[in-house]
């Protein structure tokens, strides 16, 4: 047997809703406690000896530093006159910010306004959100610190590009949104105690809607809106395009359902909120006025969404009905209004009258979404694709004459790697009825079973599709086979779908994923001994349920910040948000629910378990380390089989949002490297 680092099991016992629930592990639930920084230190030392004799290795290395090294840009949009992109050379570890003042001049080139490189040695500070004042001076930018999803807000005036001395700082999951005179912005505001506080780190209190005055310091800041006492509300503010109304989105946790405020806004400021909706029924989002009426996206009466016009008093009717296409998103344009749709969760792109006449279906080709921006200001619409192994396909599409142009030329450079050539089928696992797509170099034929990486989510209605990730073009160039399977719990067929994979539901989720796995096995894609299975957040508390519920099923398990601890998930920052899909282990059938599947507390003794690698990130403060790491010291103990199980902590980041560009390429080649080993896949000669 393996010799893995030593993981002090200590006497704690803890009973709940009768039962006694051993947790020998919590002293790792204090990231910064001298014990676990040093068995942090000693498993990622442990796990790079093994990994460096691994000759899989140099050539994923390689392979993943010439695929970040591509230039690349994102997705275009025009805000307040002036256009905006973000670009990287392929040496950069964080997107640059650039602006013109028309899109030719951007196309060619452009003016630098912001440099994230600049912002912390190594590149670990990101920007995460930016919006610009209507009347085009100030260019608002939240900066996350170590991928952390606290946020801090600069201004920078943008004619000039000088910084502002104005800075607002205890925000979170939100933007700056302007006020129609460009005096002031709205953010969430997060108080001091929703910061860590030794072992346990305090739920996050409840965001409180505040409108920050330019030139003003934070402590003179107003208070719009907060619920004291409900944690877990979330909000999510804008302003109507015809500077009439502040709207507010009100959710509870991750739970789409919508209460929606309307505050008219007058030359005296806001005045008393209109409640809409005012009770958590279903999913509503503001799209744009229509003269007196709201256009609204909801799932009332329509799984799959519909577009309604909404008066004050919240009478709906339909403006777009319901359709066999799952609504994901409605823009306001010139011309009247853009949907996104999903067909079999592939995106369509869908242009409308404002009164829902005059449908044309746009050809943008691609697998999934990257972005979309609109406008009602403008004729131009910007949308972004890309595929498994392209990052962004750029098109700029007019609204009115619904041209399209495909804009090849944001990409500044060429890069040293040519990702293959791949043929992407649509398959449907029998039995369970679970759609997947199956990828593969298109000169690779499936007379023999192949090494084979599967991906998943199942979750918060979030949709998958045949996008693109680092890995995937790695991973396809060395020969393997990639699977990315559509399941229960996520967003790709309607509120039904979301509905069939969520509490008392979950277990949907693994068996879907299971079936998937069963299916390529019997349909002779691949077997067992080939397969590996990778997800990240609720994909990981995916791979986690898998793996030790079917251990015989495959090779190789990757779960990348996962919720592995079903039990305590919501003691921790924003954890009990995700209630609306896990449920709450307080609930006494809620936790037997949660025990069931828990991929903590399913590790048995005993048990010859897929070789594993756990990915983390030491300043998650999303789905906290102490997931992987307390299951990690589970996996280790209960081993029994020849597979390595180890684990890679990310140091100075966080759930993946904004980690440099060579974190990114080293963290990709080791999970491929180390799936490759495990499977078989040989890669090509360098």
């Amino acid at each position: 047997m393996t010799a893995y680092p030593e993981s002090r099991r200590d006497d704690v016992v803890e009973t709940l809703h009768g039962r006694e629930i051993a947790d020998p592990y919590r002293w790792l639930e204090d990231p910064d406690s001298p014990d676990t920084q040093d068995w942090v230190q000693r498993q990622n030392e442990f796990t790079q000896a093994e990994l460096s004799g691994y000759p899989e290795r140099e050539w994923f290395q390689t392979t993943m530093s010439a695929i970040l090294a591509r230039p690349r840009a994102g997705v275009p949009s025009k805000k307040a006159g002036w256009y905006f992109v973000g670009r990287n050379d392929g040496t950069q570890a964080q997107d640059v910010i650039y602006v013109a003042e028309s899109l030719d001049e951007l196309l060619s080139g452009g003016r630098v306004l912001i440099d994230p490189n600049t912002l912390s040695e190594g590149g670990t500070d990101s920007l995460g959100t930016f919006t610009v004042s209507p009347d085009g001076k100030y260019f608002a930018y939240g900066i996350n610190e170590s991928g952390s999803d606290w946020t801090t807000f600069r201004l920078l005036d943008i004619a000039t590009g000088k910084q502002v001395d104005d800075v607002v700082s205890e925000a979170k999951f939100c933007e700056a949104v302007w006020l129609p005179d460009s005096s002031a912005y709205l953010y969430l505001h997060y108080p001091s105690s929703g910061r860590s506080e030794g072992t346990e780190t305090k739920s996050l209190t409840g965001g409180r809607l505040t409108l920050h005055k330019v030139g003003t310091p934070q402590s003179e800041d107003e208070l719009v809106l907060s619920f004291p006492g409900e944690d877990q509300i979330f909000l999510a503010p804008e302003v109507s395009e015809d500077d009439r109304y502040l709207v507010v989105h009100i959710t509870e946790g991750t739970d789409p359902a919508t209460r929606l405020w309307v505050y008219p806004i007058t030359a005296d400021g806001l005045g008393d909120p209109v409640k809409v909706v005012d009770s958590f029924a279903d999913e509503i989002a503001f799209v744009r006025m229509s003269g007196d009426q709201l256009v609204l996206r909801t799932d009332r009466d329509a799984s799959r969404g519909r577009v309604v016009l909404s008066s004050l008093d919240g009478e709906f009717t339909d403006l777009i009905p319901e359709g066999e296409a799952t609504l994901q998103a409605v823009r306001g344009t010139a011309d009247g209004l853009a949907t996104l749709t999903l067909v079999d969760a592939q995106p369509v792109l869908t242009l409308y009258g404002l009164d829902g006449s005059g449908q044309r279906v746009v050809d943008v080709p691609g697998g999934g979404v990257v972005d979309l921006h609109a406008g009602p200001e403008y004729d131009e619409l910007f949308i972004g694709l890309s595929t498994t192994t392209d990052p962004t396909l750029s098109y700029v599409v007019s609204t009115g004459s619904r041209a399209v142009r495909a804009l090849p030329e944001l990409v500044r450079g060429s890069g040293g790697f040519t990702p293959p050539q791949v043929t992407v089928t649509r398959r449907l696992a029998a039995g369970r009825d679970v759609p997947y797509f199956l990828i593969t170099r298109s000169d690779l034929d499936f007379s023999t079973p192949r090494p084979t990486l599967m991906w998943g989510y199942g979750g918060f209605r979030i949709p998958i599709q045949a996008d693109y990730r680092p890995g995937w073009p790695a991973w396809l160039a060395a020969g393997g086979v990639l699977v990315i399977a559509n399941l229960r719990g996520g967003g790709e067929y309607g509120t039904e779908w979301h509905d069939a994979g969520r509490l008392k539901n979950k277990q949907n989720v693994f068996d879907d994923f299971i079936a998937v796995a069963e299916h390529l096995r019997d349909t002779g894609v691949t077997t067992p001994a080939q397969l590996a299975v990778h997800g990240r957040s609720n994909g990981g508390l995916l791979v986690g349920a898998v793996m030790t519920q079917r251990p015989d099923l495959f090779a190789v398990a990757l779960p990348g910040v996962g919720v592995l601890d079903m039990l305590r998930f919501h003691k921790f920052t924003v954890g009990a948000a995700w209630a609306s899909d896990f449920g709450l282990p307080d609930d006494p059938e809620q936790f037997e629910d949660l025990l069931a599947y828990s991929p903590l507390h399913r590790v048995s003794d005993g048990t010859s378990y897929p070789a594993t690698l756990v990915v983390t990130g030491d300043h998650d403060d999303r789905v906290v380390p102490l997931h992987s790491h307390k299951f990690m010291a589970a996996l280790q103990h209960a081993q029994t089989g020849p597979q390595p199980v180890l684990t890679r902590v990310e140091v100075n980041t966080g759930h993946g949002f904004g980690k440099p560009a060579a974190m990114v390429a080293a963290e990709w080649a080791d999970l491929l490297a180390f799936a490759a080993h495990h499977v078989g896949l040989v890669p090509p000669e360098q």
